[in-house]
């Protein structure tokens, strides 16, 4: 028998569901129904347009993932459940991040660091930069420490992870 691990850690589902007006809603309102927290949850359409396909973070132990999944497979608009936690896969992350009352020398700041992090500038006025970063939650993490440590007034936005299983064996 397999042992169960109490310890909470990084959990993603990938789930295909039916592309309709309330399976979001339905979805997320099962899981908050049963006091699981979602890290993060996107949705979009595939190349199916009558499927969408969700990638939901949580953190929890062995036991309550379990649970998790067999809540999720139990919905009808649930068409396959795929547990990607941890397989091979390619995760990114949007990140928009406005700083606000910056002067000169903090643009060019905001410029470099933007440059060391592979960052776009996408809009910028005579006192405020924005920059939108794509990349792994990890990084996108040490974004957001750095700007918030070094500028005064942030204001940030993040999309949720979207994650696909890597073709080749090697973790990227």
């Amino acid at each position: 028998m397999r042992e169960i691990n109490r310890e909470k850690r990084k959990r993603w589902v990938s789930l295909y569901v039916e592309n309709r007006i309330g399976v979001l809603a339905r979805i997320s309102g099962m899981m908050s129904g049963k006091s699981y927290n979602i890290d993060s949850i996107t949705v979009g359409t595939t190349e199916d347009p009558t499927v969408s396909r969700m990638t939901i973070g949580l953190s929890s132990d062995d036991a309550t993932f379990e649970q998790i999944k067999k809540q999720l497979n139990r919905c009808v608009e649930v068409i396959k459940l795929l547990d990607i936690t941890d397989a091979h896969t390619h995760m990114k992350e949007i990140l928009f991040i406005k700083v606000h009352d910056c002067s000169d020398s903090e643009k060019s700041e905001i410029f470099r660091v933007a440059q060391a992090f592979g960052s776009r500038i996408i809009d910028y006025g005579t006192d405020s930069v924005l920059l939108e970063n794509i990349s792994t939650e990890g990084r996108n993490n040490d974004l957001i420490a750095l700007a918030t440590k070094e500028f005064s007034k942030v204001e940030i936005v993040r999309g949720g992870i979207v994650a696909i299983e890597s073709i080749s064996m090697i973790d990227r």
